[in-house]
């Protein structure tokens, strides 16, 4: 499957930098849509909020590739955690990353590295438990 080598939170972070580099002055909190609930209350979305949600359901797709094993899967995690440093060279040295929806996306980029090597050895370490089993005799 050619998906498994691709960090799906590239997409996220790759619709942030093309707006805030090529819209300045672009507004993540401003609201796109109000949302009238059953209390009465106005619930409004913003861009950032939008975001943060695709990085999320992104991630959820990231868990689900890090429970393969293989040689692919390894490239995987390397690539998220360049995807991870740059984010985080980028949070601390450049303008228009600093803000609270990019701070957030790298958070998710980070439990995605971490998660995705914790459950990629405790996969591998079932399969060596259920694989190097008890002899038959």
């Amino acid at each position: 499957m050619f998906i498994l080598g691709f960090p799906l939170l590239l997409v996220p972070f790759a619709i942030y930098n093309v707006l805030a580099f090529m819209q300045p002055g672009f507004d993540w909190t401003a609201a796109l849509t109000h949302v009238r609930m059953v209390s009465g209350q106005d619930w409004t979305m913003s861009a950032g909020d939008l975001l943060l949600v695709l990085s999320i359901f992104l991630l959820l797709g990231e868990m689900m590739k890090a429970t393969r094993i293989g040689i692919r899967t390894v490239v995987d995690h390397a690539l998220s955690l360049v995807l991870f440093l740059a984010m985080l060279v980028e949070f601390l040295l450049i303008r228009q990353a600093a803000s609270a929806t990019f701070f957030l996306m790298m958070v998710v980029s980070f439990v995605d590295v971490i998660g995705g090597f914790a459950i990629t050895l405790r996969s591998a370490q079932r399969d060596l438990t259920v694989e190097g089993g008890l002899p038959r005799l």
